[in-house]
This record gives structure tokens, sequence and C-alpha cells, in this order.
């Protein structure tokens, strides 16, 4: 269902809207008008920027990777959101979430969380502000990223393991939903720019400020325009965030990469534009795997973050207007990805930005003597374990 009474528009072209039950309806409402609100408080936003710049280390740096460069045959520069405090992109918007949280009054966080990162985030964010904070993680999930379950422990939140269904992804989002029905005292705080109206454009904004950065950054340092931007697709939230400062831009391509898994013909994977179609999942309209009789498909990827069987209703849009083209990456070409910037540049990327790393390494003969920027939306400590697993599976 799409409530009227929404004040601002809910669709991203054909997708997106607030598909959720009437026990949500009042906490979507009181969310948007929240958010609109702080939209406009130059008090707020100063706290936010604030917090961004002194806290979480904004702005990232837009470095030249120049030794992978040479090898590729390209000019790469990669948004450097691993060195954001916590490792990831996803601290800008779980800042802006629990600031806005304690604009509505509320004291207790519902999160869910994949690959960590957002959890370890959301957590940060509560222990920072003081507030109460429950995290859905994947069963599956939990234990190949036991150490950002440890650090969720630490920064004081309680993870809630869940135990059915893919034990992924979408089964912790499931419970969160669950979960924020029964207590609408809560704050439920999405990750990825998804979900129920005005979640995807929440997240989005406040995840733009990537997309931003790296435009003025580009403009400081180099004349022109770049060819590409590419970034690593889940739900979206880091790519929509990259996107959005280049969007208008028709010059520049979009290429987002989603999880090819074992590959395509093979049916385990995550790529949603690769062997998807629209559908409803998680409260909105956007490109979703499922079979011929709508029901959501398993889904494989070595990135926990990746592994989401739809992906946000912004990026269904882009698609359907041909201003976004979206490509796979499979696991061994993830791994080759994490593999050849370490070596080259000395960085450590996550797994799921090695996806767009992958498939520019395997496909750079088309984007030769290009120009490219690349979001690197996480570091790979995190995903150690796995990579040691892949490495000697391999050998």
């Amino acid at each position: 269902m799409i409530h009227s009474t929404f004040q601002l528009p809910t669709q991203f072209g054909d997708f997106g809207g607030a598909y959720a039950p009437e026990t949500l309806m009042a906490s979507l409402l009181e969310l948007e008008a929240a958010w609109i609100e702080s939209r406009a408080d130059a008090s707020f936003q100063a706290e936010l920027q604030d917090l961004l710049t002194n806290y979480a280390g904004r702005a990232t740096p837009l470095y030249h990777a120049r030794r992978l460069s040479e090898e590729l045959g390209l000019e790469l520069w990669l948004k450097r959101e691993d060195l954001l405090h916590t490792g990831a992109h996803k601290l800008n918007n779980s800042l802006g979430q629990a600031l806005l949280a304690k604009r509505m009054g509320k004291t207790r966080i519902l999160a869910e969380t994949g690959a960590g990162q957002h959890g370890v985030a959301t957590a940060t964010a509560c222990a920072l502000l003081d507030l109460e904070c429950i995290i859905y993680m994947g069963a599956v999930d939990a234990a190949r990223q036991r150490p950002n379950l440890l650090r969720m422990e630490l920064l004081g939140a309680r993870v809630e393991v869940v135990e059915h269904g893919q034990q992924t992804l979408k089964d912790a989002i499931n419970e969160a939903l669950r979960a924020w029905v029964g207590d609408p005292q809560a704050h439920y705080l999405l990750g990825s720019a998804l979900g129920p109206h005005p979640f995807p454009s929440i997240v989005a904004e406040y995840q733009e400020v990537i997309g931003k950065e790296a435009r003025a950054q580009w403009q400081a340092a180099r004349s022109g325009q770049p060819d590409a931007i590419i970034a690593c697709v889940g739900g979206g939230s880091n790519a929509i965030g990259i996107f959005r400062g280049f969007v208008d831009l028709q010059d520049v391509q979009l290429i987002g990469v989603e999880a090819g898994g074992e590959g395509i013909a093979s049916g385990k994977h995550a790529a949603r534009f690769g062997g998807g179609r629209p559908g409803i999942l998680h409260g909105c309209e956007s490109y979703l795997l499922q079979d011929e009789h709508g029901q959501v498909l398993p889904t494989s990827s070595i990135s926990a973050g990746l592994d989401y069987p739809a992906v946000g209703p912004e990026h269904a849009q882009l698609h359907c207007l041909q201003r976004a083209n979206y490509v796979s990456c499979t696991d061994s070409e993830a791994l080759a990805g994490f593999e050849r910037l370490a070596r080259t540049e000395g960085i450590l990327p996550a797994l799921e930005s090695s996806h767009a790393l992958g498939w520019l390494i395997a496909k750079c003969e088309s984007l030769a003597g290009k120009r490219v920027i690349l979001n690197l939306s996480g570091r790979g400590d995190k995903d150690l374990d796995t990579v040691k697993q892949l490495r000697e599976a391999q050998a």
C-alpha cells in the first residue's frame, strides 16, 4: 500500500512505494515528517556536519591508484570510504538517522546488518549518542563476519542472531521489521537505500556526501570530468551515494557491479539485474530475484553485504532510464580484485568493494585510457578469514 498522506513522492518512476502494514504507517509518517523538518533545521545540519567532519573523519580522500592504473591501462582514482571511522561508508547514514531518532525522542534503535559494517556503524552512533541498540544478523553472516559481531557487542549493542531462512541479510531485515511493528517507540535504522518510503530517500541523502565530495575533489585535482564512476551494488547505498554526485553529467558512465557468485548461468548469484524482474520485498517495488510463482530465490555471494535478493528502487529507476549500467562480478573475480589492490597499492578492500575492482580488472580493455573513479566502500579487515579460506580452497 502507498499511504496518501506522505508529503514527499514515494516513487522512483515505477519503483519504490510504501508497501507496509497499517501498524507501521504511523511510524513511517512520523519519520518522514521529522526528516523533512531536520532538512530545514540549521542546527541539526550543523551538528551532523560536525560529527561527519570531526568524529567520522570526512572528507575521505580521492586517491590516484598509480600502480594499478599503469597495469590496467587507465587512470584509476579511489574514493576512500574505507578510511571513514568504523571502516566503511555506513557511518554517514547511521549518524544521520541516529540524530534523527534523538530528535524524535526515541531512546532505542533497531537495525539489521549483513557484512556487519552497518551494525558496527549503528552501534558506534548509539554509543556516542546514548541510545539502546539492538541489531539483527543472520547466523551465516554472524559466522563469516565474527570480528564485526564482536565489535558490535563491545560497543554495547545486543546482537540477535537469526537462525531461520537463509540466515543472511534478507532474514535479518525480516526480523528487524517484525520487531519494529511490535515496538513503535523504537526507531528502525535501516542501512541501505531500500525499504518502504521514506527510507530509500533518507539513506541516499545521507550517503550523497560521497558523490558531492568526489566531484569537488575531482575538480580540484583534474580538469574536465571523469569518464566513469564504478561502485558495488548490494542494496545500493554506497553506489547511489556516489552516483548522485555525477548523475546530471550525461557523459559520465555510471556502472554498478552486482554479485555474480558462481556465475549467472549457475543460478548461484545475487545479480538482480542479471537474473531478476520487478517485484516487492521489504516494503518497496524494485528488481528482485524470484521464481515463476513470485517466491524469493536464495542468493549466493562471498560478500555478505551483496548477498541480498533485491536492490534499492532508485537503482531500478536508473537501470530503466538506461542512465546506469549494471553488470556482475563472480566470486573468483572479486577475490582477484582483492589481491590485486593489496599487492599494487597496499590497500585491503572489503569483499563488497572487491567486486567493483574485480569487474574493472576483468573488463579494463573496455575502459582503456579512460579516467575512472571507483568507490572503495569499505576495508577488508572483516573479510580476512573468508579470503584465507578461499585462497586455501584454490591452492
